[in-house]
């Protein structure tokens, strides 16, 4: 089973990536953005976390 983890809305906002309680992938949404303390919905974060683990992803912001 896949968990895809998202933290955002406040500061420092990230997703991460668990198959069966191993981390796959996690990001902080400003190493994309280049926006320090980016507190924005991680939509790169998450689309790189999908992409580490071969998961096709919809996500459609």
């Amino acid at each position: 089973m896949y968990i895809l983890g998202v933290s955002c809305l406040y500061h420092d906002s990230a997703a991460c990536l668990i198959q069966d309680g191993i981390i796959i992938a996690a990001a902080q949404e400003e190493r994309f953005t280049r926006t320090k303390h980016d507190f924005h919905i991680p939509e790169n974060a998450m689309k790189y976390c999908l992409k580490e683990a071969g998961i096709q992803s919809r996500l459609e912001f």
